[in-house]
């Protein structure tokens, strides 16, 4: 029988998950919630960008929509900007009755050690009282920094270093409020954004630190943090606005979990606007971008990821195998004992049944 499932959010994230759940015949779309008044009412077709009917509109109450009573719920709204009323979100679908499976907040990834027990307990309190679990992930923070390294780890001798890199241009990505407003691209090199105020990128990141930590058996004495930004030798257009000359176009930073005086686990992103800045930063594997995992050990390793679709170019692909992330952990997650849950407790596979469209076609 097919998981009935609701869908909040259609941004970037929102729209590609939609469009697994119509056309997945694992699970049955129950409702869409939406934020923009110009999306009620709209089919769920339409507004996942696949030009079919469902019979699905888009509504926006949430409380309405969990009267449907699903058995899973997506939530892909905005966590970055909005921690406080996300959070709020998923307590109160977690305790009508719906699992959830999340690409936001980002610290629910993993939020021992991050968020105060007043912030957790709430969520442990919510999954109890409807007898539901939540699952929280994506690409980095995702399976890159806990699924790849756990992998590829496991036929090492010994492991001195994991590094995960993202290496990107993010000119075709057109996620303002991120880019702008949380990364700062655009502003001045002494207007500091959100994210690199002291502790955001130990926040936002630390939650892989400590889980890739706890999966490969050890706690993490310190995570330490550094940034570069570069700005723009003149003025160009990007997809998310306007990139002023002087204005940061590229940037490059470092979380390390450090463990017994050494640097242990190192999650390493370069960002740019234009392909020819900083040209002594890494260097993606594929034009565009892709991602790294470097295992210094015996034997060490180095392997690229190189995400594509059919359907966009390097950051379309990302953000799809973020959401594919969530979606194909849904019966996972349904089946998984109540509580907070994390890639350490959910089976290692969840991509069965990823084969199901294309063999019933």
């Amino acid at each position: 029988m097919a998981i009935r499932v609701l869908h909040v959010a259609t941004g970037n994230v929102g729209r590609i998950a939609l469009a697994q759940l119509i056309e997945d015949p694992r699970f049955e779309l129950a409702g869409l919630v939406v934020s923009d008044p110009a999306k009620v009412g709209r089919d769920a077709g339409d507004l996942a960008g696949l030009g079919t009917v469902t019979g699905v509109a888009a509504v926006d109450d949430l409380d309405a929509a969990l009267a449907l009573r699903p058995d899973c719920t997506v939530y892909c709204a905005l966590g970055e900007t909005r921690l406080f009323e996300a959070l709020a979100d998923i307590e109160k679908i977690l305790a009508s009755g719906s699992n959830v499976a999340a690409s936001s907040p980002v610290p629910l990834i993993y939020p021992w050690g991050l968020l105060p027990d007043r912030m957790i307990d709430p969520i442990e309190k919510a999954c109890e009282a409807g007898g539901t679990s939540l699952f929280a992930s994506g690409v980095d923070p995702g399976w890159i920094n806990d699924l790849l390294p756990f992998a590829i780890a496991s036929t090492c001798q010994r492991v001195e270093q994991v590094r995960c890199s993202e290496i990107a241009d993010y000119a075709t990505y057109d996620g303002g409020p991120v880019m702008f407003d949380f990364m700062g691209f655009g502003r001045p090199l002494d207007d500091l954004p959100r994210m690199f105020k002291p502790g955001i990128l130990a926040a936002s990141w630390g939650v892989s630190l400590r889980m890739m930590a706890r999966g490969f058996g050890f706690e993490l004495d310190d995570i330490t943090e550094a940034y570069e930004r570069e700005p723009a030798p003149e003025a160009f257009d990007v997809a998310a606005g306007h990139i002023p000359r002087g204005g940061v176009a590229a940037m490059r930073f470092q979380i390390t979990g450090v463990a017994s005086g050494k640097e242990v686990l190192v999650i390493d992103h370069t960002t740019r606007l234009r392909d020819d800045l900083r040209p002594d930063w890494p260097r993606p594997a594929q034009d565009g971008g892709s991602y790294r995992l470097e295992i210094t050990g015996e034997p060490s390793y180095r392997v690229d990821v190189c995400p594509t679709s059919a359907k966009g170019d390097h950051n379309h692909a990302a953000i799809a195998a973020g959401a594919g992330r969530i979606v194909n952990a849904i019966p996972d997650v349904v089946a998984a004992p109540p509580g907070l849950r994390t890639p350490l407790d959910l089976p290692f596979n969840t991509a069965r049944g990823v084969f199901a469209t294309a063999l019933a076609s």
